[in-house]
């Protein structure tokens, strides 16, 4: 009986020292430098990214259709240069507003 009692208390001490050591694997695992937090701050990061990445495929295409236009339209490419160079054609009115102040 002796002998019982030793295994059963040997049995419980192992699996109390199995216990605390997953709690702390737990606990380091989830506050560690790996864990949670950091976790939370690469999806950040990753969604930041992407929406980053979404904007600029948007200039992107925006500046592809202006550069098709310009290729493509001459009416624009005269617009575009004229309002470039601050030109008018003979009997055309200009007006030129000023910058407004800054803020």
């Amino acid at each position: 009986m002796a002998a019982t009692r030793g295994t059963k208390w040997a049995r419980r001490a192992a699996l109390l020292a199995l216990g605390a050591g997953l709690t702390t694997a737990a606990v380091f695992g989830l506050r560690g430098p790996q864990g949670l937090s950091s976790l939370y701050e690469k999806r950040r990061e990753i969604r930041r990214l992407q929406e980053e990445t979404a904007t600029l495929m948007k200039e992107n295409e925006e500046r592809r259709e202006r550069l098709r236009r310009l290729r493509e339209d001459p009416n624009h490419q005269e617009e575009m240069i004229r309002r470039h160079l601050k030109r008018a054609k003979p009997g055309e009115t200009t007006l030129i507003y000023p910058h407004p102040p800054a803020r």
